[in-house]
């Protein structure tokens, strides 16, 4: 089960800045339009090919260079889909940009891996095509939990997301759902049917809830009951959507990419909302948001955790010595080199000052103790550079171990009594119980 209105033009250029798309099409007038609109609107990189001929060339200089193919079925080399054979026989992604079209033919295209379809010659069709990059573009670091107990049920609807470039976690019960999240795998949105066979849907949408935050990740409902009421019950128990089976395929991609859609946005605004300006790191915000969250699916699971403080010795008298801007860039550089030592497996942010926060996601206390002695050893290693002159620093850090269900600031209370031992017991030092008790039997 182990998996993790179009924004302002400067946002969007950067959501896309690092991709490249194919533009596969022989009008010059839509060519021009489309490459202009991708480019300004997302920031994606545009080649494009007129030609089978030309797409032939171009996948084979660079096979594995684009994230996505927008294409006309018809070409004038190519008038029998082709193009798109050849395309997804590279295993690009494809966004159909066509006239020559139908209720049916979309149906056959979509079902043979096409991630969308566009029909040209109707209002706003540029608008709508640039729509559909953005969302197969996002779509492709979507990943999806899937609760159905019916499993050939549950196979369809994997199989449909996964044309959609969405990750997958399928699982056939509530409870296994309630794991994964537990477990803290990367999940976007959660696709339910709402008669499973354990728990009910409106039960499971509460659980997420209860553990992810109210509407924190989306929940969308699916059910082929009789009772028209089901819906409306589940939207008003806090659902994000509901879809009724039996459904159309491109209803269901539609609504699938509009939840992922804004959920994608409401991240970006999170992590915006939750970064601290000089390093980049989480802010002490997120911290007490987040952290709660993490010792409950750690206690949850049985698994021990422990929360350290991490202060930079002496940083008033380098500040006092050097300035606030050598400060700043002594605080950046060690908010560096703790992000890539800790990694995204724990939490991690500046707490305020030169004060560091780590929550350890499943890490028992000695474990953390290693961790923070081999940080500590790290960030004395390291070299800073400021005016032309080599700086050295060092740490202090207070480590506590968290077993039972208590409030978030008790936990961080105790590491910062540990912190103020070590900077009293000589600074550049972790102390925390283990380190007494082990002081004490020896």
């Amino acid at each position: 089960m182990r998996l993790r209105r179009t924004p302002g033009r400067l946002n969007s250029v950067q959501k896309h800045s690092d991709k490249r798309m194919l533009l596969v099409e022989d009008s010059r007038m839509f060519a021009t339009a489309l490459k202009y609109g991708l480019e300004s609107v997302h920031g994606i990189r545009v080649t494009h090919c007129s030609s089978l001929a030309a797409l032939r060339e171009t996948l084979e200089q660079a096979p594995e260079s684009f994230s996505l193919a927008v294409l006309d079925l018809n070409l004038p080399d190519a008038p029998n889909c082709e193009a798109l054979e050849f395309v997804l026989d590279n295993q690009v992604p494809a966004v159909v940009f066509t006239a020559a079209f139908n209720d049916q033919t979309r149906e056959e295209i979509l079902g043979r891996g096409v991630l969308d379809c566009v029909i040209k010659h109707q209002p706003e069709s540029i608008n709508l095509l640039i729509g559909a990059v953005d969302r197969a573009l996002t779509n492709g670091k979507t990943t999806a939990l899937l609760a159905d107990s019916d499993a050939a049920s549950r196979s369809e609807l994997a199989g449909i997301l996964r044309r959609q470039r969405i990750s997958v976690c399928e699982v056939a019960s509530a409870a296994d759902a309630l794991q994964v999240l537990d477990s803290g795998e990367a999940v976007d949105l959660v696709v339910t049917d709402l008669d499973l066979a354990d728990m009910t849907g409106a039960a499971l949408l509460a659980e997420v809830e209860r553990r992810q935050g109210d509407g924190a990740l989306p929940v969308i409902g699916l059910s082929d009951s009789g009772d028209r009421r089901a819906g409306a019950r589940f939207l008003e128990a806090g659902g994000t959507d509901f879809i009724q089976k039996p459904f159309l395929e491109a209803e269901f991609n539609g609504r699938i990419a509009q939840a992922a859609s804004i959920q994608k946005r409401l991240q970006t605004l999170q992590r915006q909302a939750a970064s601290d300006y000089l390093t980049d790191l989480y802010n002490r915000r997120h911290f007490f948001l987040a952290g709660p969250r993490l010792v409950e699916q750690c206690l949850r699971r049985g698994e021990p955790t422990a929360i350290a403080i991490l202060d930079i010795d002496h940083f008033k008298r380098l500040n006092d010595t050097y300035g606030h801007e050598i400060g700043d860039i002594v605080l950046r550089h060690v908010a560096k080199r703790l992000a890539v030592l800790v990694g995204e497996e724990h939490l991690l942010a500046r707490l305020g000052g030169e004060e560091f926060g780590i929550l350890f996601n499943g890490c028992d206390v000695r474990r953390a103790f290693a961790f923070c002695d081999a940080l500590r050893l790290e960030l004395a290693k390291s070299r800073i550079v400021a005016d032309d002159e080599e700086l050295t620093i060092t740490v202090s850090i207070g480590l506590a171990t968290i077993e039972t269900s208590e409030a978030f600031e008790n936990y961080l209370h105790a590491a910062d009594q540990f912190l103020y031992m070590a900077k009293h017991a000589g600074r550049n030092r972790v102390i925390s119980e283990l380190a007494l008790l082990d002081a004490l039997a020896s």
